[in-house]
This record gives C-alpha cells, sequence and structure tokens, in this order.
C-alpha cells in the first residue's frame, strides 16, 4: 500500500474496536463458498488482504451485486446467484455509522457512489494495519451498512452459513404492483 497517512492511522487508531455478533447477507454465484473472503481491491480493500464483503441487510447485498452486474454490457442471465445468511461473529470492528461520517476520514460523501476508491482502500488498509478484524460503513448503493470482514482475523466458527436463497433476477427486476 505505501507510506501509510499518520494523520489517518491516529484517527483510526482512536476509535473503539466494536464486537458484532449476528445475521449479514452475501450474495454469490452458484457454487462458491459465501464464506470465501478475497482480495478484490473493492471499495474497501487495496487487494493486498482477503475480505469477505457483506451486507446487514438482505436488499444491500441484492442492491450490491446488482449495481457490480450492470456495469456489463449485457446483464448476465444465465449465470446464478445465491443470496446467503450468515452468522457472523466479530469481535473488533471500525464502524462508520453513515455517509456524513466518511468526512472525518476524508471521504467526499457527494461523490462516495462513485467508483474512485482511493481514500476507502486507505481506510480499509490502516483499519487491517491496526488489527481491526472488519468495518462496518455505509453502503454506496442505498441505505444498508456494510459489515466488511478481514478473513484472516477469523475462524472458521465465526462466520456461519445460516441459510441459503436462490436468486431469480428476472422476477426481482419486474416491477412490484
Amino acid at each position: 500500500m505505501g507510506i501509510r497517512d499518520l494523520h489517518l492511522l491516529d484517527l483510526i487508531d482512536a476509535q473503539p474496536r466494536v464486537a458484532f455478533d449476528g445475521a449479514v447477507w452475501r450474495v454469490v454465484r452458484e457454487g462458491r463458498d459465501p464464506t470465501a473472503g478475497r482480495a478484490s481491491g473493492g471499495r474497501w480493500d487495496p487487494g493486498v488482504f482477503d475480505v469477505l464483503t457483506t451486507s446487514l441487510a438482505r436488499d444491500g447485498a441484492l442492491s450490491e451485486i446488482h449495481y457490480h452486474l450492470s456495469l456489463q454490457p449485457v446483464f448476465p442471465s444465465k449465470v446464478r446467484f445465491v443470496a446467503h445468511e450468515l452468522k457472523v461473529a466479530a469481535t473488533a470492528n471500525l464502524v462508520i455509522a453513515d455517509v456524513a461520517a466518511l468526512g472525518a476520514y476524508g471521504v467526499d460523501a457527494a461523490t462516495y457512489g462513485a467508483r474512485d476508491y482511493k481514500r476507502s482502500q486507505e481506510i480499509g488498509d490502516a483499519a487491517f494495519f491496526l488489527g481491526f478484524d472488519g468495518l462496518r460503513a455505509p453502503s454506496a448503493r442505498g441505505p444498508f451498512q456494510n459489515l466488511v470482514l478481514f478473513t484472516e482475523r477469523f475462524a472458521p466458527e465465526q462466520i456461519e452459513p445460516a441459510r441459503a436463497e436462490p436468486l431469480d433476477w428476472a422476477a426481482l427486476r419486474k416491477p412490484k404492483h
């Protein structure tokens, strides 16, 4: 990641390590382990450590994956996806309550939904470096909270599948009357 921002490190290190014990949602391709993280280079990880990105709400997880699938030239119709509810026991999350709170960390709330991840990746990297096991932050896709887990900080029994629901994108995309 390079040289870390010392002001950001001090700011994050001063934050409490907050526990989370509850249910989260994750949508993955059918057949993929929903508890497996990866270094994706997404909003909260610079691609140098594995993360598991989840949402505290089922609709939040659907919104996140739908956004990424919509970026493709043609929305995938043959690939099957499954929404998984996971039980998570975390002990040391960095909590960023809402989009307005991102300003303290140097993130512009007005452009948070854009695909410029530089500052949010620096925040995730700093939290990882300082020993947090993940972070809770607002979704850029709606009024949801995401929980991003730094998977190497978890034992298998701390992230367990609870249930799975196959998704039908065609049905989900139909207007509701």
